[in-house]
């Protein structure tokens, strides 16, 4: 017989995997702006954040982020800033380009680089951590790769990905901790 709170934790972490965040809105704009391997990358840079925030619990060091409200609105406040301003740029790209043209398949060395950064920093800006399935994500966003890359999509889904961004990181600037 199943513990209920085990089913319970269960049932949370399945719910929390499937609302989007501000890590998933990013590997959904990278599977739109560069492809499914652009996308496992940022979805490295962000297990890359969380590596450092284990390292730094470990080290005690998020103790100090968590008594001390200045550092932690600090850090909240630049992860807010980053989000917003990615999905500013998201949803300039969803409203000045009228029709997209053929994206080269692949990724380069500078997407590639430009992906693990955003990924790394929306973690690391993010005082409230949490990580499911992201290469999961990745993956079935970039299946749908041909669906996605039609011109009409790709605006619609830059403009809604920079409006979630802006949403979070608006959110994360004013919420309380």
């Amino acid at each position: 017989m199943l513990d209920q709170q085990l089913v319970a934790f269960a049932i949370v972490a399945a719910v929390i995997t499937i609302i989007p965040g501000a890590d998933m809105a990013l590997i959904a704009r990278s599977v739109l702006t560069h492809g499914r391997r652009a996308a496992y990358v940022t979805s490295l840079g962000v297990c890359t954040g969380l590596w450092v925030h284990a390292v730094a619990s470990a080290l005690g060091l998020s103790a100090v982020l968590l008594t001390s409200a200045t550092l932690f609105s600090a850090v909240k406040l630049g992860g807010a800033v980053y989000l917003v301003t990615l999905g500013a740029l998201s949803i300039r790209r969803a409203l000045l380009v009228a029709e997209p043209g053929p994206r080269p398949q692949g990724t380069t060395a500078g997407d590639a680089r430009r992906a693990f950064a955003q990924g790394l920093l929306s973690n690391l800006l993010n005082p409230k951590v949490a990580l499911f399935w992201l290469a999961v994500y990745a993956y079935f966003l970039g299946r749908l790769g041909a669906v996605l890359r039609r011109p009409g999509v790709r605006r619609a889904l830059e403009g809604v990905t920079g409006a979630l961004l802006i949403g979070i990181g608006g959110r994360l600037a004013w919420e309380r901790r």
